[in-house]
């Protein structure tokens, strides 16, 4: 596998579909061929997962809600991750199991310990070779969200207490893997957070084609 993957990763409302384009656009501009993924809903069978997921009314219990989760990912990795991997290309994809870990685990108050075992089973391993993550306070995140939109997911729509959990979790995650992850400060200037990104993202590219 030759391809390199990346994620990204923050709570509702970070900034990760900006950063997302941006990073797409420099790495095109440098000749690479970038695949986009996302999770729930990057394929066919996603799209309709993510629909159960998110947008099913009435009380969905948390361990359906991650095992719905994991049953994305494991399609998503198979029949989009992996392949476009193999081919030597760049994908760049919104969420992944650390979301996860930091949602259905923390979030739900699960084990995250079972979470993310759980989507290393579904994924047969596969890790980021580097995992963005843009962290905001929730009061922030909902703020902008509220901006930009009247209608709100199920899981955008948690109390703040939820937000907070899924928060500090993903900045343990963050200081138990510090190679894999780069935690920037989603209050930063778009342009100031994006050349952050590219300088990883090149030292990464550097040293796959060493």
């Amino acid at each position: 596998m030759t391809g390199l993957f990346l994620t990204l990763e923050g709570g509702d409302g970070s900034g990760k579909s900006t950063q997302s384009a941006l990073l797409t656009e420099w790495l095109t501009a440098r000749g690479e061929t970038v695949v986009h993924a996302r999770e729930p809903g990057g394929t066919e069978l996603g799209l309709e997962l993510r629909e159960i997921i998110l947008h099913r009314r009435g009380y969905m219990a948390p361990r359906a809600e991650a095992l719905l989760y994991a049953a994305d990912r494991a399609h998503n990795i198979a029949t989009v991750v992996r392949p476009a991997l193999e081919r030597g290309e760049v994908v760049i994809q919104d969420r992944y199991l650390d979301s996860s870990v930091a949602y259905q685990g923390a979030g739900r108050v699960l084990s995250t310990t079972e979470v993310r075992d759980l989507s290393l089973w579904a994924t047969e391993g596969l890790l980021p070779h580097l995992t963005i993550l843009l962290d905001l306070d929730p009061s922030v995140g909902r703020e902008r969200l509220d901006a930009s939109r009247t209608r709100y997911d199920r899981l955008e729509a948690e109390a703040a207490v939820f937000h907070e959990r899924v928060r500090d979790a993903y900045l343990e995650l963050a200081a138990a893997e510090p190679e894999r992850f780069l935690v920037l400060d989603a209050t930063r200037p778009v342009d100031e957070l994006q050349r952050s990104i590219r300088d990883r993202v090149s030292a990464l590219l550097d040293t796959l084609t060493a």
